[in-house]
């Protein structure tokens, strides 16, 4: 019979699916060179910076200030890659925990992952970017 899980509810939570997610990007054959090889990622001063994202947006503790986008759009990612993150980050949240906020993180990591795609395109010129304004004629 399996263990009922619990709901995410602290920063031991959050550092529990971050570090065990992280896990499995460095042992990816698509994501681990993108961290480790093109980025070359200092994990000791990026896993404590992704604690308090992820704090920040499921707990509400305002512990991370910056603008995560800038710093991914001159990575050589496609959507596979993206793809691959949000399935490893999902995978990871349901192995540990279940309920509100579980599902939150998983519906978070999506959005984010739709966001920075749409942006990185827009940005690249590859997407028509969209204004708020209707042209008169």
């Amino acid at each position: 019979m399996e263990k009922l899980k619990k709901d995410i509810s602290s920063y031991e939570d959050i550092k529990l699916v971050i570090d065990r997610f992280y896990e499995k990007v460095n042992k990816d054959e698509l994501l681990a060179w993108i961290f480790n090889d093109f980025s070359k990622v200092d994990w000791k001063t990026h896993l404590p910076v992704m604690y308090n994202f992820w704090c920040t947006i499921l707990l509400g503790t305002k512990t991370y200030k910056a603008h995560p986008f800038d710093v991914h759009l001159c990575l050589p990612v496609e959507k596979k890659h993206f793809d691959r993150w949000v399935k490893l980050f999902q995978e990871t949240v349901d192995e540990h925990f279940s309920g509100e906020i579980a599902a939150e993180a998983k519906s978070r990591a999506s959005s984010i992952s739709e966001i920075f795609q749409y942006k990185i395109k827009v940005i690249k010129g590859h997407e028509p970017k969209i204004s708020m304004y209707k042209h008169k004629n």
